[in-house]
C-alpha cells in the first residue's frame, strides 16, 4: 500500500512539473531576449546603415560599412577597389594574441589545476582562494597595476637592475609582449577552474590501473588522463580565448596604437562625435561570427568526446 501510494503521489507531482517548465524558463528566456538577442539585431541593423558625419547613423541601408573594412577605394571612395589589409591585420593580431594567451594559459593552468584537485580535500579551498583573489580587485586596476610593473621605471626593472641582472630596463609597455603578459594575468583563472572540475571527478584509479600495466607517467597522461578531462580543458579554452578575442583594455594600456586588437578598433569607432558606428556594428558582427564558428568547433568536438568508441 505505502509503495502504491508512493508511486501514485509522484505521477501527478511529475506531470505538473513538466507542464510548468515552460512557465519556469520565462525568466530566463527573457533575460537572453532583452539582453543579449536584442543588443545583437542592433548592432546586425546598424551594421547596414550609413555614417552620419557628425556622429551616429542615417537611417539609409548599404553594405559601405563591410566594404571598408574589406576594400579601400581611395580617399573620396571613387578609386578601384583594393584589399584593405589594415583591418584584417588588426583582426589577425587579435586571433593569434588570443590564441598565444590561451595557450599559454592551458600550459600553466593545466598543472596548477591538476595541483590543486590532488591536493588533500581540506587544503583544495585554500588553494583555489589563492587563484581567484585577483578577481576580487576590477579589471581595470589590475591591468593599470600590470603596466605600473611592467613600466621601464617600475619595480621589476628596479628589482632586476638592483641585482645587477640587467645593466639597463627592459622595454616591455607599448610591446605585444605586454598585451600577451595582460591577457594571460587577465583570463588565467578561467583555464584553471573548467580543468579543476575536470580533474577533481577524475577516477584515479584509471592512472593506478595504468601504472599497472607498465605505463610511463606521460603516456598515462596523454592516452588516460586527457581524454578524460578533455571537456574541462576545451571549456578553459573557449573561456580565455572569447575575451581575449574581444579584449580592449590590456592592448589600450600596455600595447599602445601599434598593437591595436579589434576590440579596441571597435571601441573607438563609438567614442565621440569623430566615430563611425555602421564600421564598429560591422566589426562587431565580423567578431561574432569567428566567435559563433569556434564555439561551433567546440560544440564538435565536445559531442564526439561523449559518443562512445
Amino acid at each position: 500500500m505505502a509503495g502504491g501510494g508512493v508511486h501514485a503521489s509522484s505521477g501527478p507531482v511529475a506531470e505538473t512539473y513538466a507542464r510548468a517548465r515552460h512557465q519556469l524558463l520565462i525568466p530566463a528566456w527573457a533575460v537572453l531576449l532583452i539582453f543579449v538577442a536584442v543588443p545583437v539585431a542592433m548592432m546586425l541593423i546598424y551594421s547596414f546603415l550609413t555614417k552620419e558625419f557628425r556622429g551616429g547613423v542615417i537611417w539609409e541601408f548599404s553594405l559601405a560599412a563591410y566594404d571598408q573594412f574589406f576594400f579601400d577605394r581611395g580617399l573620396f571612395g571613387d578609386e578601384p577597389p583594393k584589399f584593405e589589409w589594415t583591418y584584417v591585420t588588426i583582426f589577425w593580431r587579435s586571433i593569434w594574441q588570443a590564441g598565444l594567451a590561451t595557450i599559454l594559459s592551458l600550459l600553466i593552468g593545466f598543472p596548477t589545476a591538476y595541483f590543486i584537485a590532488t591536493r588533500p580535500e581540506k587544503t583544495r579551498a585554500i588553494w583555489l582562494f589563492l587563484v581567484t583573489i585577483p578577481y576580487w580587485v576590477n579589471l581595470l586596476i589590475r591591468t593599470v597595476s600590470m603596466k605600473f610593473l611592467l613600466r621601464d621605471q617600475g619595480p621589476m626593472n628596479d628589482a632586476l637592475l638592483a641585482l645587477g641582472v640587467l645593466e639597463e630596463p627592459l622595454r616591455i609597455i607599448n610591446t605585444n609582449l605586454a598585451v600577451q603578459l595582460g591577457l594571460f594575468y587577465s583570463y588565467l583563472p578561467f583555464m584553471v577552474l573548467p580543468i579543476y572540475a575536470a580533474v577533481e571527478r577524475y577516477n584515479f584509479t584509471y592512472s593506478e590501473a595504468a601504472a599497472d600495466l607498465y605505463a610511463s607517467k606521460w603516456a598515462t597522461l596523454r592516452r588516460v588522463v586527457l581524454p578524460v578531462v578533455k571537456p574541462g580543458v576545451i571549456a578553459g579554452c573557449i573561456l580565455v580565448f572569447v575575451p581575449s578575442l574581444g579584449a580592449f583594455l590590456a592592448p589600450d594600456l600596455l600595447g599602445g596604437a601599434k598593437n591595436f586588437m579589434i576590440g579596441s578598433l571597435i571601441e573607438e569607432q563609438f567614442k565621440g562625435n569623430a566615430g563611425n558606428w555602421p564600421f564598429g556594428a560591422a566589426a562587431s558582427m565580423i567578431l561574432l561570427t569567428l566567435v559563433i564558428i569556434v564555439l561551433l568547433i567546440s560544440t564538435t568536438q565536445q559531442r564526439k568526446t561523449r559518443e562512445p568508441g
